[in-house]
């Protein structure tokens, strides 16, 4: 068993913080529900009062009428840090496939707009709306079920999450017009979890020092999804009826919802140990989970999910890491979509058909794998360094941004060079193939180390930086899916295509240039922020004062090989 700290304090915030899920106030409910434990009454004046602090070791023993509360260091070897590493992974292969599939939604109607601008009279640019609409609400719907999964466990939320979007498929492949389509794709984008709970998910298995390769691989998958799309899409938009597009969602959706059932456990922590302690109490242990005694109505305090679900925009506007990097992988994200709806116009100018266009979406799918795998010795040698110098701040934290130093100006390179390969015959078209794949390994690079950054420099706010992170990306991409083809047909005249690419160029090497600010200026810029300073301050005071705090330090400082980082609080 793994040795229990002598002093963990779980304080109000930590309700939402930490993996038990446990503030003094639940603490205070559980002896007000059975209205006796074995604590002295000043231990009970001092140690159960909501506005002080009670500590972990004082909950699991202060017996409750004979009920234990079982802890996360009581069952250790129980929960899925200590999964076996064959089992890990076969859970993120299925996440891989849920995210996929989450991306994939996002991105294969687009090949179905010809068919629906022509079945209920729509302009084009009105059939847009469907896409851009699916976006903005998977952007809210990605902030809204995180803390659910927190509370009632991920599995759960992700499989009610994938049958309403299932669902809301069926009304949309089945529309007799076309506001029946905006409905069934708002509730489609809004019933999406996203990356907040499969990102979750690898935090609930690994921690902080070696979660980088688990989420490169969810990364990864987030990002394809949304190239696979149109790769498929274009078969289906040349043999099949429009109303196909919607149907492939569903197969895929209804295959990979069936998977993860079948497949992949409960991983929550807190989920865990009321499972694990329903099973001793068969064998005559009265020991009892986190949440089994505490009234409904006490877990789920309205104030409470407020602050969680407000926390993440108000560190977007706040804070300038969260608010600069965010933007930078929006505005990277938002160029692939903008891509989606711009091919068209580029490829047509060599003759391109329908099916040729999807595969033009191959190069940036090379891109994403060329990031991917080239983040694996990176990883590895930011271990290293990390190991070597323990106490070295920027190799801590901005060391993890190293990588992206090199792979960041792909972007405006990427950038500049489709805009003046894409001038048409007799310029060939491999060239703005290979500009467009840069540009895929800008984003994927963007994506994966921004996040990492995040979740190591906020600690425990870390989900709500990532939230950001991943509601930028969205919010922007649907955004500006609507005028993405009138601003490549109406921009700079006969050479409309050369400027519009031009001007993203100009913008990307603005957001370009604050990568390297933070990397050099990283920890002045965390000093000025309450919220890195929080976790610093606990850094400082020890491992055992803060349990989330802990799972950042290098490993040689750790007492014990738990991690209760979460990606939303």
């Amino acid at each position: 068993m793994v040795d229990r700290p002598s002093n963990e304090l779980v304080t109000t915030e930590d309700k939402v913080q930490t993996s038990e899920g446990l503030s003094s106030a639940d603490i205070h409910g559980i002896v007000s529900v059975t209205g006796h434990n074995n604590c002295t009454d000043h231990e009970k004046r001092h140690q159960f009062d909501g506005a002080t602090k009670a500590t972990v070791d004082q909950v699991e023993h202060c017996q409750v009428v004979g009920k234990i509360v079982l802890t996360e260091e009581s069952c250790y070897e129980e929960l899925g840090f200590c999964f076996p590493t064959w089992k890990k992974w076969m859970i993120i292969s299925v996440i891989f496939l849920v995210q996929l599939s989450m991306n994939f939604n996002t991105s294969l109607y687009s090949n179905g707009l010809t068919g629906i601008s022509e079945e209920f009279g729509v302009s084009m640019q009105a059939a847009r709306c469907g896409a851009m609409i699916f976006l903005v609400t998977y952007a809210f719907g990605c902030e809204l079920w995180a803390p659910w999964s927190e509370e009632l466990g991920r599995k759960p939320i992700l499989q009610l999450s994938m049958l309403l979007v299932n669902i809301w498929q069926l009304p949309v492949a089945l529309a007799p017009n076309f506001a029946t389509i905006m409905v069934g794709r708002a509730l489609g984008g809004l019933s999406l979890a996203g990356g907040s709970v499969t990102l979750g998910m690898v935090a609930d298995m690994w921690d902080a020092d070696t979660q980088q390769y688990a989420v490169a691989c969810v990364v990864f998958s987030s990002v394809a999804g949304s190239v696979i799309g149109p790769l498929v899409g274009g078969f289906v938009e040349e043999y099949l009826a429009w109303r196909w597009t919607i149907w492939i969602q569903l197969i895929f959706g209804g295959f990979v919802q069936i998977v993860h059932l079948l497949v992949v456990p409960e991983t929550r922590t807190t989920i865990m140990l009321g499972q694990i302690a329903k099973k001793r109490r068969k064998n005559g242990e009265n020991v009892y989970g986190p949440y089994k005694i505490i009234p409904w109505k006490e877990r789920f305090s309205l104030k409470e999910i407020c602050i969680t679900w407000i926390r993440p925009f108000k560190m977007f506007v706040t804070e300038p890491i969260v608010l600069t990097l965010s933007l930078l992988s929006g505005f990277s994200d938002a160029l692939i979509f903008m891509f989606i709806q711009s091919f068209g116009l580029v490829y047509d100018q060599w003759g391109f058909d329908t099916v040729a266009l999807g595969l033009s979406f191959i190069p940036i799918l090379v891109g994403y794998l060329i990031a991917w795998l080239s983040f694996y010795p990176v990883i590895q040698r930011n271990m290293a360094e990390r190991r070597r110098k323990p106490d070295d701040e920027q190799a801590q934290y901005e060391s993890r941004l190293w990588w992206l130093l090199y792979t960041v100006p792909f972007l405006p390179i990427g950038l500049i060079g489709f805009a003046w390969t894409s001038v048409g015959p007799p310029v060939h078209w491999m060239g703005t193939m290979v500009f467009s794949a840069m540009v895929g390994i800008a984003n994927c690079s963007i994506y994966m180390t921004t996040i990492d950054y995040m979740v190591c420099a906020y600690g425990p706010y870390a989900a709500s930086a990532t939230g950001g992170n991943g509601f930028a990306r969205d919010i922007l991409a649907g955004i500006l899916t609507i005028p993405a083809t009138p601003f490549f047909e109406n921009i700079g005249g006969d050479r409309h295509l050369e400027y519009a690419s031009t001007i993203l160029f100009c913008i990307s090497v603005v957001l370009v240039v604050s990568v390297y600010i933070i990397y050099w200026y990283g920890p002045a810029l965390r000093k000025r922020s309450p919220f890195a300073q929080q976790l610093s301050s606990s850094q400082m005071e020890g491992p055992s004062h803060s349990r989330r705090a802990s799972a950042f330090l290098p490993r040689s400082k750790l007492g014990s090989r738990r991690n209760s980082l979460t990606y939303h609080q």
